[in-house]
This record gives C-alpha cells, sequence and structure tokens, in this order.
C-alpha cells in the first residue's frame, strides 16, 4: 500500500495549532506533454523537405493546409477545410477557388495568414530547388492571390485528388512568406507555421520544446507544452515510458513488445494507418526472372500469412494487391494467387528448372526487414526456390537497389492514399531504376502505363477507379511484385493521455498533438 510521509515540522505546526491537517486539494489534470520518439534528432522541419517519420510527426502540429485530413484519419474522403474555409471548381475540373478565414494568425508574432503566403507556399513547394515534393504540382499551371482572402490554382490537366497536394501533408503545409525570407536557411530549423504549436527550442539530440499558439484560431490548445525527446533505443524508450518521463511512446510491430507493455497498468497501444506496405519486386528485366513462368513460380512460393503472424496480426495483415487497402482505388478483385508449392515446383520445372533454382538476394539488416527476409526464405526452400540473402546496413542496401543490384527487391512504403501515388512511383516505367526520372520502380514493370497515365486525367470517378482496377490486375498477372504485408504504425500512452479524436489513422506517420489534446487527470 502506498504511504504518504509528511514532514514533522508540518505535523508539529498543525499539533500546536489545535487542528488537524486540512485535506489536500484534488490535483489538476498535467497540461505539459512528453513523447519518447524513435529517432537520434530532427532533420529538416521546412516541411517541404520534411521526409523522415520525426520530421513529418513534428511539421504537423506546427503547419497546416488549406484543407486537411480530419484529424485520426487517412481517408482521403475525410479532407475537410483548414485554412481555407470554402471553395469551388469549374466543370472541368481545371479551375479551383478557394476562400481563406480571416484573422489566422503565424506563431511568433508574423501576422496573419494571407492569399499572399499561400500562393508562396505552394510556389515553393512546386519548386524542385526549394522542395523535395516538386513533382506533385507538376500539373499545377498557375497559382495567383485573387484578393487577400482568395487564392485561384489553375490546372494543365485534371488530377486524381487535386485536394490531395493541398492537404496537411507534404507540400501542401503553409509556411509564413515573412518569416522564410527573414529567417533563410534557418528556417528548417526555426519554422514558422500557423498549427496549434510553436517550436520554441531545439536541444540536438536531446529533444524538441514546443508551446501552444495561443492564437490557434480553432481555439487554444488545452497543453502548454510539449517536448519531443529523442530515445532511438527501443530499450531507452521503454524504460522512459515504465518511469512515468513520457507520456507516450514509439512502439514496435513486435507481438512480444504488445504483451510486455499492455501488462503495464494504464497504459493502452494505439496501431494506426497509413500500414506500410511490403512488396517483392521482381525484376522483370534479368534472368532467371525474365520468364514469367518463374515469376508464376515466386507468386505461387511466397505464403504472406506466415509474416504476418511472425510480426503480430494486431499489427500486420496480408496484403493483397499491389497498392496499399487504405488508397483510393485499391481493390482485392485482381487476380491475386495464393500459397501453392506444388504448383510452384510444376511452373519452375516447365521453366527448365525442375531441381529448383539459386536466386540472391541483397537484404537490409534492419530488423524488420532482416526477419521478413528469413521467414521468405525458409518458405521459398519448400517450393524449390533457394534464396540467397546478402545482408547489408541499411543505408547501403538502399544505395544498392538503386543500382539495379538485386534482382529480388523487398521494399516496405506509405504513400500519400491514392492508388496514383503508389502506382506511378513503384510501376510506371517513368519511374524504372536507371531511367532519368527513377524513383521506385524496381521490377521495370511497363504493363500498365497507359491506365496509370489515364486515371491521372479521367473526370468521372467511376471510370477513374476502373482504370486503378485495371492497372492492378494487369501489374499482378504480369507478376511485378507479391506484396506481404501491410504493417501499422505503433505507440504506447498513459490512458488519461486523451489525444483529442479517435486515433486510426496519421498521414504525419505519429500521434497528431491538437488543441484538443489533453490529460484527463
Amino acid at each position: 500500500m502506498m504511504q504518504f510521509k509528511f514532514p514533522r515540522t508540518l505535523v508539529l505546526a498543525a499539533i500546536m495549532a489545535g487542528s488537524a491537517l486540512a485535506p489536500l486539494p484534488a490535483m489538476a489534470a498535467k497540461t505539459e506533454l512528453t513523447l519518447g520518439a524513435a529517432a537520434a534528432d530532427i532533420g529538416n522541419l521546412d516541411p517541404h523537405y520534411s521526409a523522415s517519420t520525426t520530421d513529418r510527426t513534428l511539421v504537423a502540429w506546427i503547419f497546416g493546409g488549406l484543407v486537411r485530413f480530419a484529424p485520426g484519419t487517412t481517408d482521403p474522403a475525410s479532407i475537410e477545410p483548414d485554412l481555407a474555409e470554402s471553395w469551388e471548381s469549374s466543370p472541368d475540373k481545371l479551375v479551383w477557388t478557394f476562400k481563406l478565414r480571416k484573422g489566422v494568425q503565424f506563431h511568433h508574432n508574423y501576422g496573419e495568414v494571407t492569399a499572399e503566403d499561400v500562393v508562396f507556399s505552394l510556389q515553393k513547394a512546386a519548386d524542385p530547388e526549394r522542395s523535395a515534393f516538386a513533382t506533385d504540382y507538376a500539373s499545377f499551371d498557375k497559382i495567383e492571390a485573387v484578393d487577400p482572402y482568395t487564392v485561384r490554382i489553375t490546372l494543365k490537366n485534371a488530377i486524381p485528388s487535386v485536394l490531395g497536394p493541398l492537404a496537411n501533408y507534404a507540400g501542401g503545409f503553409i509556411v509564413s512568406k515573412k518569416a522564410y525570407e527573414e529567417r533563410a536557411e534557418s528556417f528548417s530549423r526555426r519554422p514558422v507555421g500557423f498549427g496549434p504549436f510553436q517550436l520554441d527550442s531545439i536541444e540536438p539530440g536531446v529533444a524538441v520544446h514546443f508551446s501552444a499558439h495561443k492564437d490557434y484560431f480553432r481555439g487554444a490548445p488545452k497543453l502548454t507544452k510539449v517536448t519531443y525527446r529523442f530515445l532511438n533505443a527501443a530499450a531507452a524508450r521503454d524504460l522512459a515510458f515504465l518511469a512515468g518521463e513520457v507520456d507516450a511512446a514509439t512502439g514496435l510491430a513486435d507481438p512480444n513488445w504488445l504483451k510486455r507493455t499492455l501488462a503495464v497498468d494504464g497504459t493502452t497501444v494505439d496501431i494506426f494507418d497509413p500500414t506500410e506496405l511490403t512488396v517483392l519486386h521482381i525484376n522483370t528485366k534479368k534472368a532467371p526472372f525474365d520468364d514469367i513462368r518463374v515469376r508464376r513460380a515466386l507468386a505461387y512460393a511466397v505464403d504472406p500469412s506466415r509474416v504476418a503472424a511472425y510480426r503480430g496480426t494486431e499489427f500486420t495483415r496480408v496484403g493483397k494487391s499491389v497498392i496499399p487497402s487504405n488508397n483510393l482505388g485499391y481493390t482485392e478483385d485482381n487476380g491475386l494467387v495464393t500459397f501453392d508449392a506444388e504448383k510452384a515446383k510444376a511452373l519452375l520445372a516447365e521453366a527448365g528448372h525442375p531441381d529448383g533454382i539459386t536466386v540472391k538476394m541483397i537484404s537490409s539488416q534492419l530488423p524488420s526487414y532482416e526477419s521478413s527476409n528469413q521467414i521468405l526464405q525458409a518458405q521459398l526452400r519448400e517450393a524449390g526456390f533457394n534464396l540467397e540473402l546478402q545482408p547489408v546496413e541499411h543505408a547501403t542496401w538502399h544505395q544498392m537497389i538503386r543500382q539495379d543490384l538485386s534482382p529480388l527487391v523487398t521494399y516496405g512504403a506509405a504513400r500519400f492514399p491514392v492508388a496514383d501515388v503508389y502506382l506511378s512511383q513503384f510501376f510506371h516505367s517513368n519511374s524504372a531504376i536507371g531511367s532519368p526520372a527513377a524513383v521506385t520502380n524496381f521490377s521495370h514493370c511497363a504493363v500498365a502505363d497507359k491506365q496509370i497515365e489515364a486515371a491521372r486525367v479521367e473526370t468521372d470517378p467511376e471510370k477513374q477507379l476502373e482504370l486503378w482496377h485495371e492497372a492492378q490486375r494487369l501489374i499482378i498477372e504480369a507478376v511485378c511484385g507479391v506484396p506481404i504485408t501491410e504493417t501499422a504504425g505503433v505507440w504506447a500512452r498513459r490512458k488519461n493521455l486523451d489525444w483529442g479524436f479517435d486515433f486510426k489513422g496519421s498521414m504525419s506517420l505519429g500521434p497528431l498533438v491538437t488543441e484538443l489534446t489533453h490529460f484527463t487527470e
């Protein structure tokens, strides 16, 4: 039983005063939040360059967009007003006009957010010299300030989701033009937005400190301060959480971790989208996989359910298409085959490999990749594939797979949840490794270019969906890749910490701390 001890002098004073000790007042709920992050430091808090999970998580507290994903979701259908209070489009969907809220204030006394800031921000996001997301704005022709509270955007051609590039994600964040020009190169560590929290200071390798933006247009935040501590080692985060030093922390997609964490009294675990889809990409141009029979044999030889079971079904599910299941345009009606070792062996024999085949794969030493690849290695052996893993450090692996040095690549990724993005980056010929605009098309797939391109400009939603569905069917029929698993994000938190919304998803890849986030006691 917990015991409380009062200082001897306080007891004596109470006795001498002839009175009993007065009851202690009820403790007020905390207003300062401390988070433990799986990171060693920040990278770049200019939102148009923020690519790591840590950077994406923090910029979502600092900045806002014209529109936003409803807190707690990654569904494009949930996009709602943010800085823009309303918008309309021309019948051909090429001209979009946004009306801005009046009186929205930037942090640190940088004044009101106006159309000038929006035009500056979106032009910056579309500029490859000032943004890592410029390709997302390739179809933007003109961005104009009609008046201080009206912005007009003219497109070169219709695109799948014009609200996507304008949302609180990647290039859609609005920066203060004045602050960006004044702070110049230091803006990446001294950012100014209009979100619910403003950055106060950075302790390199230790923590980032935020305070409430009291003039936030949705209302002053319930929290007064937020501290984001860097605890890169999982053991360090767990210890800090157990000791009460942090109120929430990045978790692990691991069944043993989940069991240990949930055993801690007063703890809950948030498991959220966007799930990271892992696909086994197959180089269709390199032997032996230039023979579709070998690729089909490989598809039958993969049993994703075993990987999912090992990783933990609470946060891992079987991949059922070559794009993530939360993407607009996803379909399970795509012809994906299921595990059948005997069919795999028969196809290998038909392709001239009756005794099986040996293939090599460069493998990342990142634990999540390493364990999944070892499971694949064991199950492929049952179907006649001798998979020789060549493990290398994760950063080196990234370099090597972008040089076509591995005929097989297991790659996990989450992207903006509209089919066009994932299909374009992983399966359009323009993105093939070695091409001028190479991204992550490790398979050199080119079978669905026509459908991917047509869907981008299709204005009929039903026809657009069918084009995306057809693209998935063609890619799976050609066996450009085999979907393995989808793995969600994981955070542990105290039960008395309320995010202020139902935390099912986050495009920032971490918890969204808003004006509604608070402690219940």
